[in-house]
């Protein structure tokens, strides 16, 4: 990924647009988490709830500090022992976290991405970001750029970083760090 294109991406992030961009399964659609111009308008583009919440990616767990209230010392080293990679967990939402991230929840799902694409552009952005499959709402989501453009064709996200996913078959699975249950598989 070049550093032009990076740039690029974290200017449509601070203006609060949409960005595309690989995960280690999908094409992901993200943004300024707290944006909610911008968060509404991802929803939209895939024709989403607002009450089903969505999902943070992050560079590091500090990226996603704010939005989150930090586990107990065992659960905080189970859920650093998962980081960086494909493993998102449902954590207690801080206090302050906005509506538009929890829906109708008190848990926030988060992952600290191992993906090098989507790990430099939340560093580029110095942010966490909104993380959502890039795909319409019930439908497959998109494993390329070209099968992207096509699912959201004549509009779509503001910028697209090309490159390849990192080769998951399915999204992320979700636990819950209170009871270790698996949400999604």
């Amino acid at each position: 990924m070049s550093p032009w294109k990076l740039r690029e991406a974290a200017r449509c992030f601070r203006r609060g647009g949409v960005i595309a961009y690989p995960t280690e399964a999908v094409y992901g659609l993200g943004c300024d988490p707290l944006n909610p111009k911008a968060v509404m308008r991802l929803l939209q583009l895939k024709r989403r709830s607002v009450e089903k919440g969505v999902i943070l990616i992050a560079a590091d767990f500090h990226q996603l500090q704010p939005f989150v209230r930090q586990p107990s010392k065992g659960r905080m080293k189970q859920l650093l022992e998962s980081w960086p990679g494909p493993h998102t967990w449902l954590l207690p939402a801080a206090p302050d976290a906005p509506w538009w991230l929890t829906g109708r929840y008190d848990t926030l799902a988060v992952r600290v991405t191992a993906h090098p694409i989507a790990a430099a552009l939340c560093r580029g952005c110095r942010s966490a970001l909104v993380s959502s499959s890039a795909n319409l709402s019930g439908r497959r989501p998109p494993r390329s750029a070209l099968a992207l453009r096509r699912a959201f064709s004549p509009a779509g996200p503001d910028c697209i970083l090309h490159g390849p996913c990192s080769g998951l078959n399915r999204p992320t699975p979700i636990r819950d760090i209170r009871t270790g249950d698996l949400i999604r598989a």
